[in-house]
């Protein structure tokens, strides 16, 4: 007959798929769930329940340790004697449902948000639109590893926007809310999230340049944008549920939720692009970053 007893491997994942954040010790494994508080020490037989209560936070609501094998009375009264349950692979099949699936009397099965998000503000200077590039004709050039009258700058729209996030968390305990800045191509219709890249913006540049004209209007780039913000930062759970006598780990998918993006105004800018044309195609250079273009914008 096949021992019901998971593996000490597969008790990990189990308990991290039903929300127990683990983390390794030099005595133990631990894994604790922040939305019930409860706290599981996984142990070999030798260690004394004395030695690894210090493993437990201090607030646990309900504590337990997993023996390989079975401790033996001594233990089992120092356990008790410290308010710890004791299991071991004797025990563990009955007691699992119990620790893996949430408790009936959890306060917090919808983790605490905090306070609403404040929109991120920011205005451009009147007719400050373009940026102005960082990298020149003579550095694309060694960067493309291209040479010739084939280059041109290309001034690219792109509607911009900074914005404020509160990511969900696996395991329900609150998260720190992050400012960033997402960018939609005028053209292409592509959003990226923008690295923290100094980019200064100026009224005009002397080098010679191209305008493309953008091809969207700012309110289909709003919804582009806020597409773009739940896909970057979505999260993938494993939640545990329990079906007559098994238990079923299901991979979710989870976005910020609706109150916990806010989004700034959109604002039109144009970023320089180097294009280059050879015997190879097309090249279209970053003139800020240096980052090439998967899929160089079209130009007009």
């Amino acid at each position: 007959m096949t021992d019901p007893t998971p593996s000490p491997a597969v008790l990990l994942r189990l308990l991290a798929a039903a929300g127990y954040r683990v983390q390794r010790h030099e005595l133990a494994t631990t894994a604790v769930r922040i939305r019930d508080r409860r706290a599981v020490v996984l142990s070999a037989a030798t260690r004394s329940p004395a030695e690894l209560d210090s493993l437990f936070p201090v607030d646990s609501t309900h504590r337990t340790i997993i023996y390989d094998d079975d401790p033996g009375p001594v233990a089992r009264e120092i356990a008790a004697d410290r308010g710890i349950e004791t299991l071991d692979p004797s025990t563990l099949g009955p007691a699992l449902g119990e620790l893996l699936l949430p408790s009936p009397s959890s306060p917090a099965e919808e983790p605490t948000r905090g306070p609403t998000l404040e929109t991120p503000f920011s205005v451009l200077p009147e007719g400050v639109r373009i940026v102005r590039p960082r990298i020149g004709r003579s550095e694309a050039q060694l960067l493309v590893g291209a040479d010739g009258p084939g280059f041109t700058l290309r001034l690219v729209p792109f509607f911009v926007a900074p914005y404020r996030v509160r990511p969900a968390s696996p395991y329900g305990e609150g998260v720190k809310v992050i400012d960033r800045t997402v960018a939609v191509h005028g053209v292409s219709k592509h959003a990226e999230i923008w690295e923290e890249v100094d980019r200064e913006l100026v009224s005009r540049l002397e080098i010679p340049h191209q305008f493309i004209a953008p091809e969207l209007t700012a309110s289909e780039a709003a919804g582009i944008a806020l597409e773009a913000i739940r896909r970057h930062h979505t999260i993938h759970v494993d939640h545990t549920e329990q079906h007559g006598g098994a238990l079923v780990i299901e991979t979710r998918r989870v976005p910020p939720g609706p109150d916990d993006i806010r989004i700034g105004p959109l604002q039109l800018i144009y970023l320089p692009h180097w294009y280059a044309e050879g015997s190879q195609g097309r090249v279209v250079l970053d003139a800020v970053t240096g980052h090439r273009n998967a899929t160089p914008p079209s130009a007009r």
